[in-house]
C-alpha cells in the first residue's frame, strides 16, 4: 500500500476511531505498515527507544514506527537503514513519552546502558530491554542471544536463526582474505577532537570479531566495560606501525584539524602510510554491525 492509500485508508477509518487511535493509525501508515485497528491484523507496532534495538529490530524484517534520534541513527549506524517516514522520538537519553503514548505501540524496544527508569515506558506499552555490554557474555556472543530472545518476542524465530547463520558465514568467507595475516595487527579508533582517541579493544563487538578474523588486535592496553579507552592521540605511538582504521563519521572540524596537525602525521601508523578511514559503524550493535565491520575491514 503506497503511503497515499494508507492515509487515505486512516481518513475513511478515523470515524470510528478515537483521536489517540487515529493519531496512532497514522502514524503505523506512515512507517508503511497496515492502519488497522484490530492488532493480530497487521504487522507488530514497535518504536526503540535508541539504534541498537532499532538495529536488531530491522535486521530481522520489522521497520519499527519510531526511533529515538532518528538523524543520529542515519549518521553513526547507517546500515540497515531507516524505513522512510519513521518518526523520530527525540533524544536516546530522554524519549518523547507524550508521544510514544500517542501512538500506542505493541512494543517498546531498548538497550542496556542508557540511564532510563524503565516505569514510563512499562506504562505505555510492554517494554523488551536487550541487555548488551552488562557483563554477561562477549559482545558477539550476546548480539547472538539476545537476537534469539528478541527474534521469539516478534515470532520471527526463523529470521533471528538466518540472521545468526549469514552473519557467521559472512566471517568465515572474509577471514580466509586474511589467511597468513594474523601476525599485521591492526587498531580501530573513533575521532571527536584533534587531541583525543577512542580506542576498541577488550570487551568490544570489534575485537571479538578481529578475533573471528583471526586478526590481532594492536590496542592492548586496558579498556573500560564498553570495550574503549580514551586516550591522547600520542598513545597511540604504542601500536607503532600497525594498520589504523578510523570510522566515519568524523566531525568536519576535526578532520580539518587533524590534517593540520603534526601529532597526528608523525604517529608511526600514519608515516607508514597504515592509516585508513572506513565508513560508520556502530560499535555497540548487533550482528548486521558485525557483518558490516567484518566486511569495511577486509575492503581497507
Amino acid at each position: 500500500m503506497s503511503n497515499t492509500e494508507s492515509r487515505r485508508h486512516v481518513e475513511i477509518a478515523a470515524g470510528s476511531l478515537t483521536r489517540r487511535e487515529c493519531i496512532g493509525a497514522f502514524a503505523a501508515a506512515w512507517c508503511g505498515m497496515a492502519a488497522l485497528p484490530a492488532r493480530a491484523a497487521r504487522p507488530p507496532r514497535i518504536a526503540c527507544l535508541e539504534w541498537t534495538s532499532a538495529e536488531m529490530v530491522i535486521s530481522l524484517g520489522i521497520g519499527p514506527m519510531a526511533v529515538a534520534d532518528t538523524k543520529g541513527y542515519r549518521d553513526w549506524v547507517v546500515d540497515p537503514a531507516l524505513p522512510a517516514g519513521c518518526l523520530d522520538l527525540g533524544s536516546r537519553g530522554e524519549p518523547n513519552l507524550e508521544l510514544l503514548t500517542e501512538l500506542r505501540p505493541d512494543l517498546i524496544v531498548g538497550a542496556y546502558g542508557y540511564g532510563l527508569d524503565e516505569a514510563p515506558f512499562k506504562r505505555i506499552a510492554p517494554l523488551h530491554s536487550v541487555p548488551f555490554y552488562d557483563g554477561t557474555e562477549a559482545p558477539y556472543r550476546q548480539a547472538e542471544i539476545e537476537t534469539l530472545k528478541l527474534g521469539s518476542q516478534l515470532g520471527r524465530e526463523v529470521e533471528a536463526q538466518r540472521l545468526i547463520q549469514n552473519t557467521a558465514a559472512t566471517i568465515a568467507d572474509l577471514r580466509a582474505q586474511f589467511s597468513g595475516r594474523a601476525d599485521e595487527p591492526l587498531a580501530v579508533v573513533s575521532l571527536f577532537d584533534d587531541r583525543h582517541v577512542r580506542v576498541y579493544g577488550k570487551g568490544s563487538l570489534f575485537e571479538d570479531v578481529l578475533d573471528r578474523l583471526s586478526l590481532a588486535n594492536a590496542w592492548t592496553a586496558p579498556t573500560d566495560s564498553w570495550g574503549f579507552s580514551t586516550v591522547g592521540i600520542e598513545q597511540l605511538v604504542a601500536i607503532g606501525e600497525a594498520r589504523l582504521i578510523s570510522l566515519d563519521p568524523i566531525p568536519p572540524h576535526v578532520k580539518i584539524r587533524i590534517g593540520q596537525s603534526s601529532l597526528w602525521a608523525n604517529l608511526p601508523c600514519v608515516k607508514a602510510g597504515n592509516a585508513r578511514t572506513i565508513p560508520p559503524i556502530w560499535p555497540f550493535g548487533g550482528l548486521a554491525a558485525a557483518a558490516r565491520f567484518a566486511t569495511f575491514v577486509a575492503r581497507a
